[in-house]
């Protein structure tokens, strides 16, 4: 049955990036075909979010319960968050190339995304910096918990503090979705497969580091 699921993704993110190519329309306003960027920038971003929400989530419970595969559960999960992070960045800096003409503007949503994957870089740096196995997963975990407040900052408040070259978010600020109906379409079927990506990711990764725990105490 897992391996159908897998396939199905598979064969899900084939069709998103058909879809990207041959089915969506180009959007007015962009250079060539950089629109198309869109619909792998963004779903990165959104999934990115998603993930270090759930490192949140996975850090609560490890604070309730002390069980330390709730921690790994986190771990796995600001792992995956912060390479979503990364590829968002890269597809993003890409796209400004060719709309601003270079790939660093110091627009506020590229700094905003610099300033997260700075901060979700320290919770590995701490991971990593602390031998004990409890305090670690204390430390983390409270990280992780004031991440759930930082990141909704940093994503939605700082690129609106002042003028950006950004375009409007999918969700405009008349709180509309300008956006052709076939790109939606699109950009919501690989925010979907992105999604279930991720959620495979994490629990692969979780999987092989609960294991290796095992047979590190054995």
């Amino acid at each position: 049955m897992k391996t159908l699921a897998l396939w199905l993704l598979w064969l899900w993110m084939a069709v998103v990036l058909w879809a990207s190519f041959f089915y969506a329309p180009l959007a007015a306003g962009f250079i060539g075909q950089s629109s198309r960027i869109l619909f792998f920038h963004v779903p990165l971003a959104w999934t990115s979010f998603i993930a270090f929400f759930a490192a949140a989530y996975w850090s609560i419970r490890y604070l309730r319960g002390r069980r330390m595969e709730h921690d790994r559960a986190a771990a796995a999960a600001v792992e995956i968050g912060f390479v979503f992070c990364f590829l968002a960045t890269v597809t993003g800096a890409l796209w400004a190339r060719i709309m601003w003409g270079e790939y660093w503007n110091w627009d506020p949503r590229q700094i905003s995304i610099i300033l997260v994957l700075i901060f979700y870089g320290a919770y590995l740096a701490l991971r990593g910096a602390v031998p004990d196995e409890e305090k670690r997963a204390r430390l983390a975990a409270v990280y992780a918990l004031i991440g759930a407040v930082v990141t909704p900052f940093f994503f939605f408040i700082v690129p609106r503090i002042t003028f950006s070259l950004h375009p409007d978010s999918v969700i405009n600020t008349r709180g509309k979705i300008d956006m052709d109906s076939k790109m939606f379409q699109v950009l919501l079927a690989s925010f979907v497969g992105e999604v279930a990506l991720y959620f495979w990711m994490h629990n692969l990764d979780w999987r092989l580091k609960n294991l290796a725990a095992r047979q590190e105490r054995d």
